[in-house]
């Protein structure tokens, strides 16, 4: 008996089925809800000796701040790492499937990964989903080649910059590169400008805040810095929120008197005695 195999083996690509389900059930007076606005800032540099990446700590849920303290760089390789902006399951999980595919790539080839098959890899992914997978990367890292920023976008587009800002406080932090920043700059001064950028973002951006993380990245390896400054110092509280007795006059009174329940005991079999409740 043939079997016909063409049709037991899946059509490739991405399947839209779940996007004609959300627009039959819009038709029918159930709209999809509504994406929460997601608030980040990352930035990027290129120096002399390496590249210096850098981000917020913030993690807001729309306007409520889930976490204080969460991780915005992944790391991808030995030499390469990537920073995350958007949905924070998405930029994590991609991050994760990206640095094992780049593990077995370099030891099929026992050699350093360019930083170009991790942009690569990235970009099909995203660009197989068209926006769908919410992650928005800076990727740096050192290879053969030198020191390198690329940009990645949510549906699947890159550029390769010197410097670059993603997220929603990058408008803030690129005023800060625009102006600081120079070619061969040196690694102080890069940290520096890094610093500023991501204060920038966190201080006019409601949906970044908390602490500046940086990832300083050479031949020599990569350096976590966690945090690295801490932009929004919680302030000593200066004075007392106790008022004394008879601050705020008391307007009336009301006096309820509490009913007092007895309690009757009654025998059991073994001769001894339960409470019993009358009330």
């Amino acid at each position: 008996m043939a079997v016909d195999i063409g049709t037991s083996i899946p059509a490739p690509g991405f399947k839209f089925d779940n996007c004609l389900r959300n627009a039959y059930l819009s038709s029918k007076g159930f709209p999809v809800p509504k994406a929460r606005k997601t608030g980040t800032t990352i930035v990027g540099v290129v120096y002399e000796g390496g590249v210096v990446l850098g981000s917020d700590t913030r993690a807001t849920v729309g306007s409520i701040v889930a976490d204080k303290n969460c991780v915005k760089i992944h790391y991808l390789a030995p030499n390469m790492y990537c920073c995350g902006a958007g949905t924070a399951a998405d930029t994590e999980q991609v991050c994760k499937m990206i640095a094992s595919q780049l593990e077995l790539h370099r030891l099929a080839t026992d050699r350093i990964v360019p930083v170009a098959v991790a942009e690569n890899l990235i970009t099909q992914h995203l660009f197989r989903y068209q926006g769908h997978v919410s992650a928005a990367l800076i990727i740096g890292g050192v290879d053969l080649s030198g020191p390198s920023i690329h940009l990645v976008f949510p549906h699947g587009s890159s550029e390769k910059v010197p410097y670059g800002t993603m997220g929603s406080g990058s408008l803030a932090a690129m005023a800060v590169f625009e102006k600081g920043w120079k070619p061969g700059m040196k690694l102080d001064e890069a940290k520096q400008l890094v610093r500023d950028a991501i204060a920038a973002g966190i201080f006019n951006d409601l949906g970044s805040g908390s602490n500046v993380d940086i990832c300083v990245i050479t031949r020599a390896g990569a350096e976590m810095i966690r945090p690295y400054d801490e932009a929004n110092r919680k302030g000593q509280i200066q004075g007392t929120y106790r008022y004394a007795p008879g601050t705020t006059a008391v307007l009336s009174s009301k006096t309820i008197p509490l009913e007092i329940v007895e309690t009757v005991t009654r025998p059991v079999r073994d001769g001894t005695e339960e409470a019993m409740d009358t009330a």
